[in-house]
């Protein structure tokens, strides 16, 4: 579409404009398509300005740039480059991050800077932040390999100070100092370690504590906010609570200040210490309760509040401790926090009675599920009329907007798209029942920066009190359009959802449908056989995008009927257990519906009528396709034993059945509400890791593309460590 279309026809006379006119304007329509064609240059002219600068190049141009100064990305590039990034059309997302990835436009910018400043242990840090978009603490692992000390002390006063300055170096642990005790063996531990003879670079079993080692400790898992958020009673007459509004443990972390220096002096150099401050740490214990003004309060890791006062806790009556079993009892006044659980104890005194509320950061690998990050590919029509609901708004329920909406729609007030927008990180407990007309566009979204908590609880003794989305069949009127309804940026927990009658299309963006409906403390599923997503007598076209649900069954008639279409892509399909149906019919009959999956990790076993495609995705439990001839799977994981479509470069099929038990996922956490959900466990096989068409590993975390983050970052640090030093990758998250 051109930006003026009718420029070019306005450069023309009056007389050949009136001429046109009188003859249907067939020369205006072909001087906009001319007009198209000439801003496609004009765009393209402006671009290539543009790309003499490494700020707002192209993502094709940043390698050409960075040869001009030596840079050199990894091989694979150039399949990036060809597959679509040079065209002028919008390049895929997955293809973006993957160039990224590759080349990070930051370390192209900063290749002259940095060889200024080869071999210093800040460097490294920054590299890692720019290469690979972790936050890093750079140690000089031979400070701490332990060896033995002078027993004589020189005479002259330069002997005695090289002798002093080696004291403080590979010496034994001092058991009064129970801070440097609670650091041992971590990016920021003192306590020194016995010769390690592995190499701190080695892939297979790492080291490091060597006279020429060093650590690059690197946090994979992000830190994410939720900001004034009800806590979770567990016990309200021993007046317990959780961070978590789903009532499971969450560890805290500590939210990332940058530091105030790129170049920090060396730890020889008489620096300060490395601080836990700088990265998304976890909060300890020790930690906590030796630097908590460092950490708790407005604008800091976490913060508390109760009955509803603007002034949170002071810090005077919080006392950490270890709520394990909840056997620590809070004294009188007291208010006991344990951040390593994300658990909170109140005494009698201080007994909260109208509430508590909660500001913390938890850790996870990508933005997933519902989530105050940015989300950019929200568009919002200019036609749809909104809705907001939250403290300070015109409506504070869900239904009391949607019924007003109803009330306007037909009232002829608004058009047939509406939105109900919620404003804030606040819990709804309250029946939802969405009916829809024919033609109606409804999408319930969480506004930007915002986590919203819809509990469905107990409200009918008699039937489910699920989350309803019903389509009104209209009698003797079939030629109106099938509603649409899509779920943006909601964390759903108690119950699922139910989409019943002619409903056109369901979008479940950044959604979490708690698996199993609700957590334990230990994040096991309360209900793991119950499904978060019934699809019963509908025709809706289901799109799960960026989300994290359980179990979806699906009800309806086979005969009659065309299959449902299900697309799901970058998620986490959870039935809470690998021999559970994650999608299926009752009874663990075929579902009427045929899958799309795009890098998705499906947690149990998929029982469906076809598959289309299955790509770059993770099916852990069997996988039975009646219409074995549609459709196909590549780049993926499937079970031993699984009926499916045709399979092209799956595993394990590609190293056989004597290594079957070996090329299978693993994962670091099986459980939701754990930092580790989904993710790739450390001692996955690489044949999983890397199976992914691009190199990438397979599954929902596919768009991360670790593994050539993580070669991009070895390849830099063997060019800027100082030579003869051996620098390795230590993942603390």
């Amino acid at each position: 579409m051109s930006r003026e279309p009718d420029g070019l026809a306005e450069l023309l006379p009056q007389w050949h404009r009136l001429r046109d006119a009188e003859a249907g304007e067939p020369l205006r329509a072909l001087l906009a398509v001319l007009a198209e064609q000439v801003d496609r240059v004009r765009d393209g002219v402006e671009q290539s300005y543009d790309d003499w600068f490494v700020e707002t190049a192209t993502a094709w141009v940043l390698p050409y740039l960075g040869d001009l100064v030596g840079y050199r990305p990894l091989p694979g590039y150039e399949r990036v480059r060809a597959t679509g990034l040079r065209d002028g059309g919008p390049p895929d997302t997955s293809l973006a991050r993957l160039a990224e990835a590759l080349a990070p436009r930051r370390d192209v910018a900063a290749t002259v800077a940095h060889r200024l400043r080869k071999g210093t242990l800040a460097l490294l840090e920054e590299l890692s932040a720019s290469v690979a978009g972790w936050p890093a603490r750079a140690v000089e692992l031979s400070r701490l390999t332990a060896h033995q000390q002078p027993v004589k002390l020189y005479g002259g006063t330069g002997g005695a100070a090289a002798d002093l300055r080696r004291l403080s170096r590979g010496r034994l642990a001092d058991l009064r100092d129970g801070a440097a005790l609670d650091l041992a063996g971590g990016p920021f531990g003192t306590l020194a370690r016995s010769v390690d003879v592995r190499r701190a670079g080695s892939r297979r079993r790492q080291g490091g504590h060597t006279p020429a080692g060093v650590g690059l400790f690197v946090w994979r898992l992000k830190p994410y906010h939720v900001t004034r958020a009800p806590a979770y009673c567990i016990d309200r007459a021993r007046n317990l609570y959780t961070f978590s509004i789903l009532g499971n443990d969450t560890p805290l972390v500590t939210r990332p200040e940058p530091e105030p220096s790129a170049a920090r002096p060396l730890p020889s150099a008489g620096g300060p210490p490395a601080a836990a401050d700088n990265v998304p740490a976890y909060i300890r214990r020790r930690q906590l309760a030796d630097h908590l003004l460092d950490t708790y309060g407005p604008g800091k890791s976490f913060t508390i509040w109760r009955d509803g006062h603007d002034e949170p806790v002071p810090p005077s009556d919080i006392v950490v401790a270890d709520l394990t079993d909840w056997r620590y009892r809070a004294k009188r006044g007291q208010v006991v926090i344990d951040p390593e659980l994300g658990r909170i104890a109140f005494g009698s005194r201080t007994a909260p009675r109208h509430g508590v509320w909660v500001t913390y950061h938890y850790a996870y690998a990508d933005d997933m599920g519902g989530g105050e990050y940015d989300r950019d590919d929200r568009e919002t029509s200019p036609a749809a009329e909104v809705y907001r609901v939250g403290p300070g708004c015109a409506y504070q329920r869900i239904m009391d907007a949607y019924r007003q909406w109803q009330h306007d729609r037909r009232g002829g007030r608004c058009g047939p798209e509406g939105i109900i927008e919620i404003t804030h990180s606040g819990a709804y407990q309250e029946q939802l029942d969405f009916d829809l007309d024919p033609g109606d566009r409804l999408e319930l979204r969480a506004a930007e920066g915002t986590r919203p908590v819809i509990r469905l609880l107990d409200w009918y003794s008699n039937r489910p009190d699920a989350l309803n989305i019903r389509a009104r069949e209209e009698h003797g009127n079939t030629g109106g359009e099938a509603p649409r309804i899509v779920l943006d940026g909601l964390l759903i927990a108690g119950r699922g959802l139910n989409v019943t009658g002619p409903v056109g299309a369901v979008v479940l963006r950044h959604c979490t449908l708690v698996p199993g409906w609700s957590l334990e403390p230990e994040c096991e599923p309360r209900s793991p056989d119950e499904p978060s997503l019934v699809l019963e007598h509908t025709t809706a076209c289901v799109q799960i995008e960026r989300s994290v649900l359980g179990t979806i069954e699906v009800i309806g008639e086979e005969v009659h009927t065309d299959p449902l279409a299900l697309h799901i892509r970058d998620s986490i399909l959870d039935a809470t257990g690998h021999d559970r149906p994650a999608l299926s019919a009752p009874d663990c009959r075929h579902a009427h519906a045929v899958l799309h999956a795009h890098r998705t990790t499906v947690i149990g076993e998929v029982h469906t009528h076809a598959v289309r495609i299955g790509e770059n995705s993770l099916f852990t439990g069997r996988m039975h396709v009646a219409r074995r001839g549609v459709g196909c799977l590549r780049f993926s994981y499937v079970p031993p034993g699984s009926r499916t479509p045709r399979r092209h470069r799956c595993q394990p099929d590609l190293v056989g059945a004597e290594e079957a038990w070996r090329v299978r996922p693993l994962f670091g956490g099986e459980r939701y509400g754990t930092p580790v959900y989904g993710q790739l466990a450390a001692g996955c096989a690489e044949e999983i890791r890397r199976g992914a068409e691009d190199g990438a590993e397979m599954g929902a975390f596919h768009d991360l593309y670790q593994p050539q983050r993580e070669d991009s970052l070895r390849a830099r640090l063997a060019e800027y460590t100082p030579a003869g030093t051996d620098a390795g990758v230590i993942a603390v998250t």
